[in-house]
């Protein structure tokens, strides 16, 4: 299982489009990635191919999400997205 820890890069955190785009990506692998907001209560995962889910975690700018899955490729792309200001675009 590969996993990595990155910062939030969006200015408005992981909210509509920012979410709806790594939700789009993340739909485009066969495995499951998952999503988890690190310092959070819960420490529950999300699915990432669900905006609604994605938006659910409440991330912030700057907050750190760890991002998991049995694909590596999958976990570096959805890190990378995650990391850009991808409201910004």
């Amino acid at each position: 299982m590969a996993s990595k820890t990155v910062t939030v890069g969006s200015s408005v955190g992981l909210h509509a489009r920012p979410a709806s785009l790594i939700a789009e990506a993340a739909a485009g692998f066969d495995e499951e990635i998952l999503l988890t907001l690190v310092g959070s209560d819960d420490d529950e995962e999300t699915d990432a191919s669900s905006s609604l889910m994605i938006m659910a975690l409440g991330a912030e700018n700057g907050d750190q999400v760890t991002v998991t899955s049995d694909n590596a490729e999958a976990v570096e792309k959805i890190a990378a997205m995650i990391e850009q200001d991808l409201d910004a675009e």
